[in-house]
């Protein structure tokens, strides 16, 4: 039988409440009866009692949608240890239903969604509508249609109710934070602050329908690069229609050769990273169900819900603060951070310690050598950036990152993930180069890319957006964003 999203601050923090005391007892019932057994044994039952806790979690997130599916997804994409190496590949396993299964809201709940939207019937709009959805997405599941002109098109439904299903999360965040700890550390108050300021943005399809049309022409032509186009006219607040891409899923990119899997890596590290040096802008949120391997070979990319423009000047700052920590000047990184005020305890900080944190998080693409990106090295360097357990950097982690450097940083953090699960290798250094160090590319995708701005009408320059109002500094971890200034 179908089932509704639950929607009610009760119903979704008791979901969470339960988990939180099911958690607990099985700790205190693990404890009791651990007296008088071996080391071993006692490391064997604990190690059972975490990958349990940690599974019913993953069930939660997957049954509430909202803020939670999207901690789910950040789960999926950064393999952050949390169980034992020989459980990791059924715990993915469990993580990829939050990324990639449909939920079972049912067809004739969402057909009324779309029906109130238009303000006609489903057939008015559409030759054909398969009812079975072909995707989910955090607040909203997909489904394949035709136009009465033949266009076939995916059309993204927001689930009955999820308006207030999201804010129930959002006043829930406290519960969050105390139950969702205990399988993951890392959800620190900035975190759930970060999915605070942009989850209610996502409600509105009509803003990202403009902002992936906008960056569907910024990419048209492109030899490598696919981004589906929106269709304006039949796009609304709870409906979103684009054109269908058909191509293969990230569990199946996963499985193709080195080869491939190295080129479709090399693409994903230009979309999402090499697009703020390239046009000062990007999607702020990278996940594996937002990519498609494209039947022409190109790889398509999907959703559009956080994206965000950044002014040049703040571009260039961290340009040169990467180009300070690849040619090892630590003094010279610490001095443009204290400028910049993203240290404000200079006499706390020293100049190895500026260093060597940046690194931790992004020597992978400053050291000049091929380097094999694995889910251990992606997450071990979100860990030791973000998570309270990590002792290193202390000092670092109690100074002030500006907010318009947050969301490029929670970016990296997340394309680095997805590059781990897909264990692509690449001289990362090299690509990143031509927008580091304005280089000539090296690389065959490198070559095209640069044919293709060389042919493409010069860009038009854009004044970032007003941003909500909200407070200029944060702690320094890497993921809490500005309002993300859509372009809408």
């Amino acid at each position: 039988m179908a089932k509704q999203v639950p929607t009610s601050r009760l119903a979704r923090g008791t979901k969470l409440g339960a988990v939180a005391a099911g958690s607990m007892i099985r700790t205190q019932r693990t404890r009791l009866s651990m007296r008088g057994r071996s080391e071993a044994v006692r490391a064997k039952m604990a190690e059972e009692s975490m990958i349990r806790t940690t599974e019913q979690v993953v069930m939660v997130l997957g049954t509430m949608k909202g803020i939670a599916m999207k901690l789910g997804q950040m789960m999926s994409v950064l393999d952050l240890d949390l169980v034992p190496e020989d459980h990791r590949e059924r715990f993915q396993k469990r993580l990829a239903v939050l990324r990639n299964a449909a939920p079972t809201v049912s067809f004739e709940s969402m057909r009324q969604v779309i029906e109130e939207d238009f303000g006609q019937q489903l057939e008015q709009v559409f030759a054909e509508f398969e009812p079975a959805p072909i995707a989910a997405a955090s607040i909203g599941q997909v489904y394949r249609g035709r136009l009465h002109d033949g266009r076939q098109v995916a059309v993204k439904v927001q689930y009955p109710g999820i308006e207030a299903a999201v804010r129930a999360d959002l006043k829930n965040l406290a519960m969050f934070r105390r139950v969702l700890q205990s399988a993951m550390p890392w959800v620190t108050p900035t975190v759930l602050d970060e999915l605070r300021l942009n989850m209610e943005g996502e409600l509105d399809y009509q803003a990202e329908a403009n902002t992936q049309l906008q960056i569907a022409e910024l990419y048209a032509g492109h030899p490598f690069i696919l981004v589906p186009r929106s269709i304006l006219e039949l796009s609304t607040t709870r409906v979103l229609v684009t054109e269908y891409v058909e191509g293969r899923g990230f569990e199946e990119i996963r499985r193709l050769p080195d080869a491939e899997r190295n080129r479709i890596g090399e693409i994903i590290y230009r979309f999402y990273v090499g697009s703020l040096f390239t046009f000062n802008e990007f999607c702020g949120d990278p996940h594996p169900g937002n990519v498609l391997l494209a039947t022409d070979g190109r790889v398509s990319f999907l959703d559009f819900g956080l994206f965000n423009r950044m002014d040049p000047e703040h571009v260039r700052f961290e340009t040169v603060c990467l180009r300070a920590a690849a040619e090892d000047r630590a003094e010279d990184l610490r001095q443009l951070m204290i400028e910049h005020g993203v240290i404000d305890s200079p006499e706390e900080i020293g100049a190895e310690e500026c260093l060597e944190y940046v690194l931790a998080a992004s020597e992978w693409c400053l050291v000049d050598e091929e380097l094999t990106i694995t889910p251990e090295l992606a997450s071990g360097a979100f860990l030791l950036a973000v998570d309270p357990r990590a002792s290193e950097f202390a000092g670092m982690k109690q100074q002030n990152l500006p907010p318009e450097h947050l969301f490029s940083r929670r970016a990296d953090f997340l394309t680095f993930g997805m590059l781990g699960q897909l264990e692509c290798t690449a001289n990362w250094h090299r690509i990143s180069r031509e927008w580091l160090y304005d280089e000539p590319p090296v690389a065959e995708l490198g070559r095209a890319h640069h044919d293709w701005l060389a042919q493409r009408p010069p860009l038009t320059a854009t004044k970032p957006r007003a941003r909500a109002k909200q407070p200029a500094r944060d702690k320094a971890w890497p993921g809490r964003p500005h309002d993300p200034g859509r372009t809408a």
